[in-house]
């Protein structure tokens, strides 16, 4: 028994085949507006926030290390509440106070004895690599 679900008869269907052939077996899209078109499916692994990073340097500024991010960013976490210009007395004081290891008091002890107009100032001074300007 034939199937009855065709509507337009057997030389029509063949025709209008003919006719979306080149849309059905083609490798382009079907779809006018690229927004319609599915993404692509990746193969990569799903992004982990918890993963260790891949290169130790991304994200340090032109002209330091990533040790001397680390080391200023330390430094920074020390001196917090500072205000500058500041004495290496001050510094000393404001270290100790808020019970900074002796190793790094001592690092402060041997700053020279000029004012500092920033947290780069002091680190600078302490051997820390100076940021490049980016612009």
């Amino acid at each position: 028994m034939p199937d009855k679900s065709d509507k337009h008869g057997p030389r029509l269907d063949d025709e209008i085949g003919h006719e979306t052939e080149g849309m059905v077996r083609g490798g382009h899209s079907t779809h006018a507006e690229e927004f319609k078109e599915t993404e692509p499916y990746s193969g990569d692994a799903a992004w982990d926030p918890t993963a260790p990073g891949g290169d130790p340097r991304e994200g340090s500024p032109p002209g330091m290390s990533a040790r001397d991010v680390e080391g200023r960013s330390a430094l920074a976490r020390l001196l917090t509440g500072v205000r500058y210009p500041a004495r290496p007395d001050e510094l000393v004081a404001h270290a100790s106070g808020e019970g900074a290891p002796d190793e790094a008091v001592g690092a402060l002890e041997t700053l020279p004895d000029r004012d500092y107009e920033n947290l780069a100032d002091v680190a600078e001074e302490l051997g820390y690599g100076r940021e490049s300007r980016r612009f």
